[in-house]
């Protein structure tokens, strides 16, 4: 079975390139980037909970995870600005297009009830936000080792210029969208 990112060089781009109506080769919408983002609020009490949180990124995206910190206090949460309350990791190239072919054809079956993934998640710039329940669907996760389910957003950063083109091109990756 060829790669993503073999598949998108070889026939994807001339399939776009027809069904879009580009006149040119390089307006063809491709995908940028993945980000995957894992909000930590629990880590404000306990800082042990986001070591946690961190390797379970770090196992699922195969690079290590970047701590973020909140840019601004938020006294109701007990939040201070530079407080550290989750990780994030910005995949791109091959390991991006690992990703998301281990998304696409092991995760994604996985969860449970799946009918597809909203169409009515895009920004209105050609990026494309995926959430997801918790982390026990990628097979990289030990359910054993596990003490919270924590949910992530998974970020499709696209060149595209409208949601039309960026959905046509995640379409033709593989990505399951609802009828």
């Amino acid at each position: 079975m060829k790669g993503s990112e073999q598949r998108y060089q070889e026939e994807i781009k001339a399939q776009l390139v027809e069904e879009l109506g580009l006149r040119n080769i390089m307006e063809v919408p491709r995908l940028e980037k993945i980000v995957i983002n894992m909000g930590v609020g629990e880590a404000i009490g306990n800082i042990k909970t986001l070591d946690n949180a961190v390797a379970d990124l770090t196992q699922i995206a195969g690079q290590k995870a970047v701590i973020t910190r909140a840019k601004k206090a938020i006294s109701n949460f007990k939040l201070r600005e530079g407080m550290p309350i989750g990780c994030r990791v910005t995949l791109r190239g091959k390991r991006m297009y690992e990703f998301l072919d281990r998304l696409i054809h092991v995760a994604l079956p996985r969860v449970r009830d799946f009918r597809g993934v909203p169409t009515r998640s895009f920004d209105g710039r050609g990026n494309y936000t995926l959430g997801m329940k918790d982390q026990v669907v990628f097979p990289e996760i030990d359910f054993g080792k596990i003490e919270k389910l924590r949910g992530m957003n998974i970020s499709f950063v696209t060149t595209a210029t409208s949601d039309a083109h960026a959905q046509a091109l995640l379409t033709h990756l593989g990505m399951p969208f609802r009828r």
